[in-house]
């Protein structure tokens, strides 16, 4: 058959039809040359052909220099929270914190001359400050998690206002609760990656003082509490929330590796051994064990004023020491860092006891501090003299090397 020829309509067609298309995707990017008639004919060697092809206008230099300088104003990104909503909420925290600290103070001192002078203190403002707080934590967790701050922190704020207005137990109780989980949670994921051991207790004892704070709201809403089960439910309700979190943060499960997944039996095995072992010894123990054990709890409390809690020496502190140094190697240290929370809320839930004193739950959150520090350090050299490079000139350039990095304190992770 013979191809059609230009004269005819089916050819006709053809070429209006490809002078009508949009050129390919793989031409458009590419550069067009100088049009036909201003080049040579390729009519000669091949060597004069080479030379005969037109060649692309080179462009000065200075004009690609604004260009470049321009580029990074424009890929220009903000991270983190704007600074205004960050110092609004922590104008916050800092006046809710205040009316509790006002509060306790006058619970404290009372009937001292120096209270009287003041003037009696209201009794909305312990619970105004537990509001206060509790918003501002919902706020900031809900931000450094990627969450949704307003929804967080109008849920916190809404719960808090009916728990005071409503009163009665039940509410009163769940506020509280609600806030040794976000102040306990919050005290984990504020915390940062530490190259060394004293930068990962400098962490621990920012935790800390989070933690303390939100002790202090929970005792601003008055809850009706059995110790044991307030304390069970909130360690409960941490551990979930924390975990759900970790999981994104640390790339799922299939992220841990073999030694990770050890890690984390055996933090789930410490944790549940030493919750199961507490409260069948407080149930089906011998009297004369138990009472042993209680009597020796109480001598040390009568010689250093408080005894600290083994949960949180053994597991809470220790987990964050290692776990803050462990994320600055590598994403799985953020699993590590989940059973911080088993320091966190027992610090958070010290004064909701009614026979707790500030004076002992400061004393025992210390002696925990410096009980477990110890023992993170030992885990970290460890853990160094396992996978880390030998010696001390190695232990130093390694901590002179690049990190993994993480976003800043109060940015998004």
């Amino acid at each position: 058959m013979s191809s059609p020829t230009s004269d005819s309509r089916r050819g006709s067609s053809r070429g209006k039809r490809a002078a009508e298309r949009p050129p390919s995707r793989l031409r458009r990017g590419k550069k067009v040359g100088p049009p036909a008639e201003h080049t040579a004919p390729l009519t000669g060697s091949p060597a004069e052909a080479r030379s005969a092809e037109p060649v692309a206008p080179v462009e000065p230099v200075e004009s690609a220099a604004p260009v470049r300088a321009a580029a990074p104003q424009e890929e220009e990104v903000r991270v983190g929270p704007k600074r205004s909503l960050l110092a609004l909420c922590f104008a916050l925290l800092v006046v809710g914190g205040a009316a509790l600290g006002w509060s306790a103070l006058s619970g404290v001192l009372d009937g001292s001359q120096v209270i009287s002078d003041l003037g009696p203190v209201p009794d909305w403002l312990d619970g105004a400050g537990a509001v206060a707080v509790v918003t501002a934590l919902s706020w900031l967790l809900a931000t450094r998690t990627a969450g949704r701050p307003l929804i967080s922190a109008g849920l916190a704020l809404v719960l808090g206002v009916a728990s005071l207005l409503v009163g009665g137990r039940v509410l009163p109780t769940g506020a509280a609760v609600m806030t040794c989980v976000v102040g306990s949670v919050y005290a984990v994921m504020v915390t940062v990656p530490a190259v060394t051991w004293l930068r990962a207790v400098r962490e621990v004892l920012i935790a800390i003082v989070v933690a303390a704070v939100t002790a202090f709201a929970a005792v601003g809403f008055e809850p009706t509490v059995a110790t044991e089960r307030f304390d069970l439910a909130a360690l409960f309700l941490a551990l979930v929330l924390v975990f759900g979190i970790v999981y994104r943060l640390g790339a799922g499960l299939h992220g841990l590796g073999r030694r990770g997944v050890i890690v984390v039996a055996i933090g789930l095995a410490l944790l549940v051994a030493t919750l199961a072992y507490a409260e069948l010894l407080r149930r089906y123990g011998a009297q004369s064990f138990v009472s042993s054990i209680l009597d020796f709890a109480d001598w040390t409390t009568a010689r250093i004023g408080a005894f600290p809690r083994p949960l949180v020496v053994l597991l809470g502190i220790p987990a964050l020491v290692w776990g803050t140094h462990l994320r600055a190697r590598r994403r799985q240290g953020w699993w590590v860092c989940a059973f911080g929370v088993a320091a966190t809320v027992p610090l958070a839930t010290s004064l909701v006891a009614p026979e707790s004193s500030y004076l002992e739950a400061g004393l025992r959150a210390v002696y925990s501090l410096v009980l477990g520090a110890v023992l993170g350090y030992v885990i970290i050299r460890v853990d160094l003299a396992l996978t880390g490079n030998k010696g001390i000139r190695g232990r130093r350039a390694e901590e002179a090397g690049p990190h993994r990095p993480e976003p800043r304190r109060f940015a998004e992770l």
